[in-house]
């Protein structure tokens, strides 16, 4: 795949922020990364993420990294 290449990776961060009434500024402080970072998450333009973030993210947020990303079928 070439780096412009699309991917079929969907990411649910604007849901499980609103369904726990947190915004992406609470958030960002409970897991220490920018809200440019974060919002780049969850706009699904992310070209990778650490799985120390994805742990601090599903932490805060009581959910599991299948609940954040998914992928969507071809």
């Amino acid at each position: 795949m070439g780096e412009s290449a699309e991917h079929r990776i969907e990411v649910h961060l604007d849901d499980l922020l609103a369904a726990r009434g947190m915004t992406l500024v609470e958030l960002s402080a409970r897991v220490g990364v920018t809200v440019v970072n974060l919002s780049i998450l969850k706009n699904g333009h992310a070209r990778a993420i650490r799985f120390s973030t994805l742990t601090a993210i599903c932490d805060a947020l009581g959910c599991t990294p299948g609940e954040l990303i998914t992928i969507q079928e071809p």
